[in-house]
């Protein structure tokens, strides 16, 4: 079964706390799981992003709007614990949706009601936690951009393109500290190598480059993978990169992961390229940053707790 909305959760943890029993937000994951039939590879599944458990996470925004909505309360700092009016939901548990929406609408008293509301309804019946949402709007922007970088490139002449391949590498890494390490090759009579890089002072490491700026669904055949590594046997070279704005074919990609151990090619399509410039920060600059806080455990937990 997949993973649960956080939305979805907030039923079963009522039910879960209908014991009156204080718990911890970890402490419910093993507890929820065989609610929703979680395998334990799904239980401990993390986001791609890294921000931890996914299945944890949800659970612990699902008690966020409950506690906002009055039905579980924290007698202490990180537990929880059934509400009076959490215990009088149950007895009508299709209203729970309806009653948080309204409860957390009421918190803002500044704002139209209707545009509360229309916002609260789009955010709790979505499949995905505010972070999540925030996350994929942030990944949306990214391949926004990268589109934008691609047919930027597809604007420009071949040469800039092979100069543009080689500034990257060197933005990677490759080169490291040497001075003139990236070098475009002559225009005519190139030898099939657009560009090289220089991995050390006197020469003896190269990595040989070949570019094509080819449109989106100009995909590079085998045999062009088969031209390279003939002009690296030539240039005496065992690595190459070839670099493409669109993709390579299947028998491209088979036949570059077939070559010999002495001979190394790595190829990078159209949507790698701009995840590389992007990442790499080659003609791109930062245009907003959003800072996301959470509280510090160890600020809050050295304070003394309320008895009461």
């Amino acid at each position: 079964m997949a993973i649960p909305r956080y939305d979805e959760i907030q039923l079963p943890i009522l039910n879960l706390l209908s014991d009156d029993q204080p718990r911890k937000a970890r402490d419910m994951v093993d507890l929820l799981a065989p609610v929703f039939n979680l395998s334990e590879e799904e239980n401990l599944q993390m986001y791609a992003s890294g921000n931890g458990p996914i299945f944890v996470d949800r659970i612990q925004w699902a008690l966020s709007y409950l506690n906002m909505a009055g039905l579980v309360q924290k007698p202490r700092r990180g537990i929880y614990q059934i509400s009076e009016q959490g215990t009088k939901i149950l007895k009508n548990p299709r209203s729970l949706r309806e009653y948080v929406n309204n409860k957390i609408s009421e918190r803002e008293p500044n704002k139209k009601k209707d545009k509360v509301k229309t916002e609260l309804s789009e955010d709790l019946n979505s499949d995905l936690t505010p972070e999540e949402s925030l996350y994929q709007s942030f990944d949306g922007i990214k391949k926004s951009v990268y589109r934008d970088i691609l047919d930027t490139i597809l604007s420009k002449t071949p040469r800039e393109f092979e100069k543009l391949v080689v500034i990257l590498l060197q933005k990677m890494g490759y080169g490291g500290e040497i001075k003139n390490s990236g070098e475009v090759t002559q225009y005519v009579n190139d030898k099939g190598i657009d560009g090289i890089i220089r991995e050390d002072v006197l020469g003896f490491g190269r990595i040989n480059i070949q570019a094509k700026r080819y449109a989106v669904h100009n995909n590079v055949p085998r045999e062009d993978i088969q031209k390279f590594v003939g002009a690296l046997a030539v240039a005496q070279s065992d690595k190459g990169v070839f670099i493409t704005t669109s993709d390579f074919t299947k028998g491209a990609y088979q036949y570059a992961e077939s070559l010999n151990s002495t001979t190394k090619i790595v190829l990078i399509n159209g949507d790698r390229l701009a995840q590389y410039i992007y990442d790499f920060n080659l003609g791109v600059q930062p245009e907003r940053t959003i800072e996301i806080k959470k509280l510090d455990s160890d600020f809050w937990d050295f304070m003394q707790d309320n008895p009461e």
